[in-house]
Formats: C-alpha cells, sequence, structure tokens
C-alpha cells in the first residue's frame, strides 16, 4: 500500500550515492570519510573523560557504564551527523565547495543505528537500569523484578495514549505497517519537542544572564554568600538524615532473635557501611547523638522493610555526599573571588593552595600573581561580556527564526548563516555552513541541558564529581538521548523547505512526522510556543508565581532581589563561609569523618555479584586511605550471630504469613487518635490485674490487644498459653 505522501525509495541503497563527478567521488570521498571516523573516535573519548569525571569508573557495574556511554556518544554523534547529511543534499555541484559528505545509503544507515539506540536508551534500557541500581534487593532477579514494576505504570500510560493514536492515525492514513512506526516515532518526537522547547526557551536566557552576572566580581561574590546558607542547611539536613537511618540500622543490629534473625547476615552487611561505630565492644548501649527521635522499627522485620531500608540508605549516603560537594564548590568558589576582589589593591593575586584531591591543573603553577591579577581581574570579566553578548545574539536568532519559519522560512536568521546562497538555485552548504549549523545544534542542545537542573520537578537528582549516584546517571543520560533528536530535526526545520526536505534524515523521520495533519500542524505551530518560557524567564514570571502560590518550578536566578531585599541572607551566608575557610564550622567539627572521608566513592551496597566488602581500601590521589566505614568496623569487631549448627535454612514465608506480618507492623507504627485513647478495655480483654484505665488503651495498650491476633505479644512480656 502506498502512502499518501511522496517518499523517496531506497532500493538500491547498496550502489545509492549522489550524482557527483567520479574524479570528486574519488577525491572528496575518501577525505570525508577519513575524518568522519576520526570524529567519532573524538567523541569516544570525551564521552569517556566525562565519565570519569562524573563516575567512579572502577566501582561502576559495566550494565551501568555501556548504556550510559551510548547514551551520551550518540546524540554527540547526532550532533556531527547533521551538517553531514545537509552536505551531502545541498551540494550538487560537484566544482563547487561541498565539505563532508557520505553517500545517501550510509548516511541512512547512520541515521537508522542512531535513531533506533537512542529509541530503546530512551524508552526501555535506562529507565530498568535506574530502578535497578536504585532497588534495596540483594539478588539480581529481585531488583529486576523491582524495575519492572516501578516503570510498569508509566508504560501502560504510554500504551494506552499511543493505543488511542493508533487509531487516529489508521483512519487517516490507512492500516498497514507504515503507521505504526510513524506512530511510534511520532508519538516519541512531540514528547520530546514539548520538553525541549520548553528547557531551550529557559536556557536561551539563563546562559547570557549568567555570563552578564559573572563578570561583576562584587556580584558574583554576593550571589554565592546568598546561596550558602541554603545549601549548608540541605548539608545539615542530608547529613542528620543519614544519622537517624544510621541509627536505625545499630537498633536493628541489637536484635538477635525472632524475624530478625532470618537477615541478620543483610542487618550486618548495612552495619558495615554505617558511619557509626559497632555496639559489640562490652557494651550493648547505643551512641548518643544528640536529641533525635525514636527510630520507628516493626516487631515483624521483612525483606521489604530490609530492601527499603537499604535503598533510603543509598540514597541518604549520596545525598550527603552531593551536598558535601556542593558546599566545598561554593566555599572554594567564595574564597577565589574573594582574593580575586581584594587584588584589586595590592595588583597581585595568591589563590589558596588546592587540595589533594583537586585535578593535575589545579594543582600547576603557571602563571606570576601580576599575571594572574591580570587574568583574573580584567580578562575574564570583560570576556565574559563579550560571551554574554554573542550569546543574547544567538538566542534571539534561534527565537526569531522559530517564529518565522512557518511565514516566510527566507527569513530565518539561522538559515542565512547556514546556507551559502552562490549561482544554485537551491544553495549551498559548505564546509563552514556544516560548522556553522554544529555550533547552532550544540547551543540548542546546551540551553535544554543546562535547564534541568533548574527544574525542580525532576526530584533530587544531581551530577557530583566521582560520585554520581547511578540512579541519577541513568536519568541524565536518558534525558540527553530523549531531547537531542527533537532539537536536531527542529534545527533542520528552520532551513529553507528545498533543503532540509532532501535530507535522508527529512526522508527517516519527517516524512513519518508529517504523515498525518495533525503531526504536520503541531511540528509547525508548537516551536513558536516558545516564547512563553523565554518571556517567563526574561521577567521572572517564576519568582512571581512561587510568591502567588509558595513554591516554584525553576530554581531561577532572575528570582534574586536586585535592590538589596534579603540582606541578612548574604550575612548569614558570609559568616558561615568565614567559618569554614577558619575551620570552626560544624563540619570540621564531628561530623568531618563522616563527609571528608567520602571523597573516594562509596562502595555499593549491592552489586551484581552480592555484597561488597566495605573493608576494602580506597584509593584516592594514588595513595591508599581507609574510608570511616573501613575504620569503624576495624575498631570493633560485629555482633555475634546465634550458632547456626543443626539449623535448617528457614522457608521463605507463605502469603497469609506476609499478610498477617504487615498488618502487625502497621497496627505497631500507627498513632492512635484521641477517640481512640478514650475508649474502656472490656473485661474480656483486661490483664489480671484489672488496669483498664483509658491511657492503656492507647498505642501501647489498643494496638497490643489486637496485634497479638497478628503474631505479637502482650505489652508486659507474658504469654497465653491456650
Amino acid at each position: 500500500m502506498t502512502l499518501p505522501i511522496p517518499i523517496r525509495t531506497y532500493s538500491s541503497i547498496a550502489g545509492a550515492a549522489p550524482a557527483v563527478a567520479p574524479a570528486a567521488i574519488g577525491s572528496t570521498g575518501v577525505g570525508s570519510g577519513i575524518f568522519s571516523c576520526s570524529a567519532l573516535l573524538v567523541i569516544s573519548l570525551l564521552v569517556v573523560l566525562l565519565l570519569r569525571y562524573f563516575l567512579p569508573l572502577r566501582t561502576t557495574p559495566a550494565y551501568l557504564l555501556a548504556p550510559i556511554f551510548l547514551a551520551l556518544a550518540l546524540p554527540a554523534s547526532i550532533i556531527l551527523l547533521v551538517p553531514i547529511d545537509l552536505a551531502s543534499s545541498a551540494g550538487t555541484n560537484p566544482s563547487g565547495p561541498r565539505g563532508i559528505w557520505l553517500p545517501e545509503g550510509v548516511l541512512l544507515v547512520a541515521w537508522r543505528i542512531a535513531y533506533w539506540l537512542c529509541f530503546a536508551l530512551t524508552w526501555a534500557v535506562l529507565p530498568i537500569l535506574q530502578y535497578y541500581s536504585d532497588s534495596g534487593y540483594r539478588s539480581p532477579k529481585e531488583r529486576f523484578l523491582y524495575s519492572l514494576r516501578q516503570n510498569g505504570r508509566y508504560q501502560l500510560y504510554v500504551l494506552g495514549s499511543g493505543a488511542i493514536s493508533l487509531i487516529y492515525f489508521f483512519l487517516q492514513s490507512g492500516v498497514h505497517p507504515t503507521s505504526i512506526k510513524a506512530l511510534v516515532m511520532a508519538l516519541a518526537y512531540c514528547w520530546g519537542l514539548i520538553l525541549a522547547i520548553y528547557l531551550m526557551g529557559h536556557g536561551l536566557v539563563a546562559i547570557p544572564r549568567r555570563l552578564f552576572r559573572d563578570a561583576s566580581i562584587s556580584e558574583k561574590l554576593r550571589r554565592l554568600q546568598q546561596k550558602a546558607p541554603e545549601i549548608h542547611d540541605k548539608l545539615t539536613d542530608a547529613m542528620h538524615n543519614l544519622e537517624e537511618l544510621d541509627l536505625q540500622v545499630a537498633h536493628l543490629q541489637q536484635r538477635s532473635s525472632g524475624s530478625a534473625q532470618e537477615f541478620q547476615e543483610w542487618i550486618d552487611d548495612l552495619a558495615d557501611l554505617s558511619s557509626l561505630p559497632d555496639l559489640n565492644n562490652g557494651s550493648r548501649e547505643l551512641p548518643s547523638l544528640g536529641p533525635r527521635t525514636e527510630p520507628s522499627i516493626p516487631t515483624i522485620i521483612t525483606g521489604q522493610y530490609l530492601a527499603e531500608l537499604t535503598m533510603r540508605l543509598k540514597q541518604a549516603r549520596h545525598k550527603r555526599l552531593r551536598f558535601v560537594d556542593a558546599w566545598d564548590r561554593l566555599v572554594q568558589d567564595a574564597a577565589n573571588t574573594q582574593a580575586i576582589l581584594d587584588s584589586g589593591a595590592s595588583k597581585r593575586l595568591e589563590f589558596s593552595k588546592a587540595p589533594p584531591h583537586a585535578s593535575i591543573w589545579k594543582q600547576l603553577t603557571l602563571l606570576t600573581p601580576y599575571t594572574r591579577y591580570v587574568l583574573h581581574f580584567h580578562i575574564l570579566p570583560r570576556n565574559r561580556y563579550f560571551l554574554g553578548l554573542v550569546y543574547s545574539l544567538a538566542s534571539v536568532c534561534i527565537v526569531w527564526s522559530e517564529l518565522v519559519k512557518v511565514a516566510d522560512p527566507k527569513l530565518s536568521l539561522i538559515g542565512l548563516t547556514v546556507v551559502h546562497h552562490v549561482s544554485s538555485d537551491r544553495g549551498q552548504i559548505g564546509f563552514g555552513g556544516q560548522v556553522i549549523a554544529a555550533g547552532w545544534i550544540l547551543y540548542m542542545c546546551a540551553a535544554a541541558l543546562i535547564s534541568v537542573n533548574d527544574v525542580k520537578v525532576w526530584g533530587d537528582r544531581a551530577l557530583v564529581r566521582r560520585n554520581t549516584y547511578g540512579e541519577s546517571a541513568c536519568w541524565y543520560a536518558s534525558q540527553i538521548a530523549k531531547l537531542t533528536v527533537p532539537l536536531a530535526y527542529n534545527f533542520v526545520t528552520l532551513l529553507p523547505p528545498p533543503i532540509y526536505r532532501n535530507t535522508t534524515f527529512y526522508n527517516f523521520l519527517g516524512r513519518l512526522i508529517n504523515l498525518t495533519p495533525l503531526g504536520t500542524g503541531f511540528d509547525r505551530v508548537f516551536p513558536m510556543f516558545i516564547l512563553i518560557p523565554v518571556l517567563s524567564t526574561l521577567f521572572n514570571l517564576y519568582g512571581k508565581v512561587k510568591d502567588l502560590l509558595g513554591f516554584g518550578l525553576l530554581e531561577d536566578d532572575g528570582a534574586e532581589d536586585e535592590l538589596g531585599v534579603g540582606i541578612s541572607g548574604w550575612r548569614e551566608g558570609r559568616d558561615l563561609i568565614e567559618r569554614e575557610l577558619s575551620g570552626d564550622s560544624f563540619t570540621n567539627g564531628r561530623f568531618s569523618a563522616l563527609a571528608r572521608t567520602d571523597r573516594a566513592p562509596p562502595p555499593p551496597l549491592f552489586g551484581t555479584g552480592g555484597i561488597s566488602s566495605s573493608r576494602a581500601a580506597d584509593t584516592l590521589n594514588g595513595s591508599t586511605i581507609l574510608t570511616s566505614t573501613s575504620r569503624a568496623t576495624q575498631s570493633h569487631q560485629p555482633l555475634q550471630r546465634p550458632p547456626a549448627t543443626g539449623e535448617a535454612l528457614p522457608e521463605e514465608e507463605s502469603f497469609l504469613l506476609g499478610i498477617a506480618h504487615r498488618v502487625r507492623n502497621t497496627l505497631d507504627t500507627v498513632d492512635t487518635t484521641r477517640w481512640v485513647k478514650g475508649m474502656k478495655r472490656p473485661k474480656w480483654m483486661s490483664n489480671t490485674d484489672g488496669d483498664d484505665n483509658g491511657e492503656e488503651t492507647g498505642r501501647s495498650g489498643f494496638v497490643s490487644q489486637y496485634g497479638r491476633w497478628f503474631g505479637g505479644r502482650q505489652a508486659d512480656g507474658r504469654v497465653r498459653l491456650s
């Protein structure tokens, strides 16, 4: 069945090639192939360096590294592939400048590989690995099933919307396999374009604004001081949250009988990874951590409870590492900015000594104090002003091109910079146009990806140097793979139609998007809505919404008051930074071992091979150190488990027994309401001493009476024999 729109046929892909003279093919085609292969190798090397910067390569499992590498390398190769595709289709004059080009068959295979791998990584592989790495279960099977359960609801929503859209596609284009393929590609493109336009609109304003603001040294220092209290509070909360979880593990370790005995090995492994000292130094007393509420531990310990505790413990450890890194970077930036500001009088600039864990580039000293002063006090601020102006003009060009491409594509400023109008009627794209096109795509993708960190609705995820959480790494990689293809095709549509409609990219993806009138209208009209995030960011509408509703969607720098409101905030931040630099901050006190010793990547709680040994030494900057966990576990011996000689392994609890345990745990942890406390217990439920006042019918009396139906005991410890 033929499609309702004309398409290009690929019946002779093996021999397909542009109509170019043999001499041109022999001379230019070899050079283009060598350049393309070299560029792919360079991209792969840069991606490996990027992974090394954010992930601990030695401890990150291969099943995470390989998909994340592909999710970064393939979108980067698309930025290279689009200009090559444009030159291959637009450069029809063999005697003119052609740039880097490839045969049509090679381009089609490259687009199929890049697109479908990105599609599979975005919608199947990375979401499953994201929850698999975050799961607290021990066995790979349980972790995989947990990941499937977490992704099942979202996938059902996707399938439901796809089923409704499939009916529309069948009505418009008929029932044939191309309709299903077009549906899948169109829905993925539309969802990615919605996110890309929103994020890119914010980034097109945020990038120049940050450059202009950082150009002023005093204003940059003031903003760092304003951010200090918030980051300091988040660091304090993260450390306290981790302490409470460690204390909960310590209480679990005290249990040596009952349901906890089944999972004693699991509990001991959690205790080994805790930052608190062990409890078996001759005393059963828990360490004092200040005023804390008693941890809520269920009476019946189940595998699901320990899995949730393990997951929370992993998340708390990485959250602490995140804010420790953010606080250290903020303090270091504030100290350097203050030194630059003070050097205006002495004309000499001396930074503080680089920390031991800093990179080799930061430890090198190549400039004299005077040349360092000239660079940081005069050259770099002016350079930021210049780059801010350049990026502002680029943002204006992108927004203008998005608005006018429907009315008159010839007015598109991006098309005028990429397409070189020579004697040909269609125009040509040479090597210079390819470089400019790659720069445009790179800036559009950077604007969208930079905005990902500003959006608050994504959850508590962040990129941390050498300590990025596996779940966060998978999520960021999936966002890159999801946004790059829609942004690349959106850039192509900013060019004149005679140019982009002859590309392999359009015939592979664009013709399926335009298969229905709804898809054509969405692709042409929706990018105009970029004005909404642009104006919202430019005029600080997010801050006004936050003041009105009490919460915001973006952490926008524009929300800062320019007139000096909130002076106490920056003064408090200044005092916190000064105390940190002088060594009087709490992070240099009893929390120093907790925070600073985790510069090395923390050992994973559970990997594919089971439990990871926490007594192994971590290497940091070439020297061997021991983590706080290793020091704690070496100084104290773990709790001795009851002898297991002659005992059989406990069988897995039945379905009914599991329900009884869950009901029992719920009754033990419920907060009794006031009307329940006033109820009097009947005589047949009273103790032998006849104490049945209303107070005892509270949480310890009322719950214990009903809780014993599900395996509990009486509050006074007696056992009833029947």
